[in-house]
Formats: structure tokens, sequence, C-alpha cells
């Protein structure tokens, strides 16, 4: 997910029922601001994590009913309490914002799917939560979407990271297919390092093939918000392929026509589960 990570927070989207749209931007402002604290500026690492725990240090306020500060957190303090929000996944969005701070690297897929696990995954638990939809096998496949939606950030970004010291294709995956970090430093897309890229879109494809039954199951606008996610997420992995993983020069991004055909694919969705 993006802004970095926050583009796929739907609050701008037309699906989204607007009764839940102050909501929403709230938790937003909460993601935005604090991967903002991670990511943006010239602060070194030990202020960075300092700011970051003084953000969970104002979730303990709002655990305790007590004034949590600022505006920004005021109003997520009057949300978190209108809907009952568990604050573990603001908690986990913090800790992932942390571990930016200091790992630029990742050895293994399960380090990466841990990654994933707080800095993705937490989205789709909110958003249930505002939904009233947070039972075990919704949440099971929001975690899935969520998840296959920040491996297709990684993978349409692999440039992009790498300007900024950072590679999240695991390791031992690079040293499996025989891609060396300087090959991404020159952006070298060649046989090698399409393998590994086809390797990688089929995991993010296959995560988000198991959780598109959410979108089919949740009535609505909610449904429809999901299936365009879905679809989406999708539609960049077939761009990726369309230019045989040369993600370095042909960067995928959503155009009009994409967005037609994902709203047909949404029409068309089959109930699978």
């Amino acid at each position: 997910m993006s802004v970095n990570h926050y583009e796929n927070f739907p609050v701008a989207s037309i699906l989204m029922p607007r009764r839940l749209v102050p909501a929403v931007q709230a938790v937003y402002a909460f993601a935005r601001s604090a991967d903002d604290l991670a990511d943006e500026g010239d602060a070194a690492p030990a202020e960075r994590l300092a700011a970051l725990q003084a953000y969970d240090t104002r979730l303990d306020a709002i655990a305790r009913g007590d004034d949590a500060g600022d505006p920004m957190f005021r109003r997520l303090a009057a949300v978190v309490q209108q809907y009952r929000l568990p604050l573990q996944p603001l908690r986990d969005l913090l800790s992932a914002f942390s571990q930016d701070v200091v790992t630029d690297r990742y050895a293994d897929f399960p380090l990466l799917l841990d990654y994933c696990r707080r800095s993705a995954n937490p989205v789709g638990h909110l958003m249930l939560c505002l939904y009233g939809a947070a039972d075990e096998r919704n949440l099971a496949q929001s975690n899935a979407i969520c998840t296959a939606l920040q491996l297709i950030n990684f993978w349409q970004d692999v440039g992009i990271d790498i300007g900024k010291g950072r590679i999240y294709i695991p390791q031992d995956d690079l040293a499996r297919f025989g891609v060396g970090e300087d090959a991404i430093v020159r952006g070298e897309a060649n046989a090698a390092w399409r393998a590994l890229m086809a390797f990688q879109v089929a995991r993010a494809r296959s995560l988000m093939i198991d959780g598109a039954p959410l979108a089919l199951r949740l009535p609505g606008r909610v449904g429809w918000e999901i299936r365009m996610v879905v679809q989406g997420g999708l539609r960049i992995l077939e761009m990726i392929e369309r230019v045989d993983y040369d993600v370095f020069r042909h960067r995928p991004v959503l155009a009009a026509t994409d967005w037609l055909a994902m709203g047909w694919r949404a029409l068309r969705m089959n109930r699978t589960d």
C-alpha cells in the first residue's frame, strides 16, 4: 500500500459510504503523518524513532480515555470511541514505521510477510471494524488482499526504493535467481531479473486471489470498493508482466482505460468461496 504505503486508503473513493468518510480520514491522517515521521525530512534515525514513540504514547492516552493532545489525535480518539476500534492495528503501524527507520533489507519472505502484517494488514483490519464486519474469515481474506497490495507496491517501486537504499525483495530470492544488488542499482532487466520478478508477481497474485472472495461476500458499496481494490492490484501485476518486468524504466501507473477495465472485471467477478 502506499503514501508511501497508504495510497490504497479509500479516503476519496466515490464507493466509500459517506457516513464513514470522517472516520477513515481520521485514521488515514494518523497513518500518513506517522509514515512521514519515518520517511520524510532530514531527521536522524534516533529522532524519528523518538517521534514514533511519542505517537505510541498518545495511543496510551486514548486507551486511558485521557486528553489525546493535538486535534489529529482528538479526532482519532473520537473515532476509536465511536466505533470501538482496537488500538493494536494502530500500534502495529507504528511498529512497521519504526522498522522502516532501521531496516532496509529482508533476509527471506517470512520476514517480509511479518513486515506486511504490521505495515499493511492493519489498514484492512481497521476498515472491517468500521464496516462492522471484522470476523475471523473476513480478517484472513483482508490480510491476504492487504499483503498482496503491499507486495505489489514493492514490485512496482523497486527502482524508487533502491534510490532510498532499500530493497524489499528477499535476499534469499536474489541469491536464488542470481540477481545482485549492483544489477538493481543499474536497473538491469535481464533474464535473471525477469525470472525473479515473475516469481514475485505470482506470489502477489496468489495472495490477491486468495483474498478476493471477501469482495463478493461483503454487501453494497463496501463490497464494490474491495472489488476495485482487488482488480487494481491484479491490473498492476498485468502491467508489470506487459513491460517484461522492466519496472525500472516502465513503472506501472493506472490510466483511465485501466480503470474502465477494472470496473468491467469487478462487474464480472464470480463467487469462489
